[in-house]
């Protein structure tokens, strides 16, 4: 919603005055400044791996199909290389002296699909680095996903970026869910209780002490009842596969936060994929990003954030100990 809103608001391609006229930015004194002003490339990424069987595959297909939108758009520019997306871009700003906003949505996806293949990852950072790094064609580049940059070593490949997630979201906090403000006004709008408020509430930020989960609060209103609306980011076996690996006494971790404690971590050390991990840290702060537990920043602790999420980590506990069980009784008949 926010790359498909950002999209709308910047690109040239269209005229969404009215869709933003009724709205806070309408009344900022640069909203004209930037409103429809720039050539705006929006590229989902999961789509396009969804077509493709390989990293190598997907980059192919993302150039192949933007230059082909390009030339559509400037028929008479000079193209020093057709098959090369970042010389194409520059050409083409060199004639036209309008800038490029790039929105990337789901650009994390690689990471989450090719989770074992570093070298297909580097490929893919290299060519994101290679068509937004220091280019003067650029104006903005926006990118959104579950997981931080990748980082080479103690370095990332694309330091470029401000980057704002769910452990420090900055400016961006009041736009992760629903504020408390607004979650009293929709349920004074659908007629619910909002005394019931800690099945979907709990996640806090330096900058707004109560964020509701957006998923789970839009079916809440929408179906007129509460219920286990989590919409999950991992799959989850997933979960269950993370408490499991046990990282020095992790599961015991998990039971404290599900009785409502919070238990400390750190979250510095996080090499920002979905496959390193050395210690329960590690664990702890990739479930911090996928939305599964709050984070207090000013403490360092990390907790279980509400009613509907807490039912998830219940039921993936009762799932390892049945399937532990069974394990236990297979064994015993086999001895037998």
């Amino acid at each position: 919603m926010a790359a498909d809103m950002l999209t709308a608001y910047y690109s040239k391609g269209c005229d969404s005055r009215e869709l933003f006229s009724s709205l806070e930015i309408a009344k900022d004194e640069n909203f004209e400044e930037h409103l429809n002003k720039y050539d705006t490339i929006f590229l989902n990424m999961q789509e396009f791996l969804s077509r493709s069987s390989n990293v190598k595959e997907l980059l192919e297909r993302v150039e192949g199909k933007v230059i082909r939108e390009l030339k559509k758009q400037y028929p008479d520019v000079e193209l020093y290389d057709e098959n090369d997306l970042a010389e194409t871009m520059q050409d083409i700003f060199a004639e036209s002296e309008c800038p490029f906003i790039v929105i990337i949505d789901e650009w994390d996806c690689i990471f989450r699909e090719f989770k074992h293949d570093k070298a297909a990852q580097e490929i893919y950072l290299d060519f994101l680095r290679d068509l937004l790094k220091d280019k003067e064609y650029i104006y903005l580049a926006y990118m959104t996903g579950i997981l931080p940059i990748k980082k080479y070593g103690t370095h990332s490949a694309l330091n470029m970026f401000d980057e704002f997630s769910m452990i420090d979201p900055g400016p961006l906090a009041e736009y992760v869910g629903f504020t408390e403000k607004e979650v009293e006004a929709l349920c004074q709008k659908y007629q619910m209780d909002i005394n019931e408020k800690n099945w979907y509430d709990g996640y806090s930020f330096e900058e707004v002490e109560s964020v509701y989960s957006p998923k789970s609060v839009v079916s809440c209103m929408r179906l007129g009842k509460l219920g286990n609306y989590w919409n999950q980011t991992e799959t989850f076996e997933a979960l269950q596969i993370y408490i499991d690996m046990n990282f020095e006494g992790l599961r015991d971790d998990v039971l404290r936060m599900i009785a409502g404690e919070a238990v400390p971590v750190n979250t510095g050390i996080f090499t920002n994929d979905m496959i390193t991990f050395r210690i329960k840290d590690d664990v702890l702060t990739l479930l911090i990003h996928l939305g599964y537990l709050g984070y207090h920043y000013a403490e360092k602790t990390v907790f279980i954030p509400n009613n509907d999420i807490r039912l998830k980590f219940i039921c993936a506990f009762l799932d390892i100990y049945v399937k532990a069980s069974l394990k236990i009784q297979y064994r015993k008949e086999e001895s037998i």
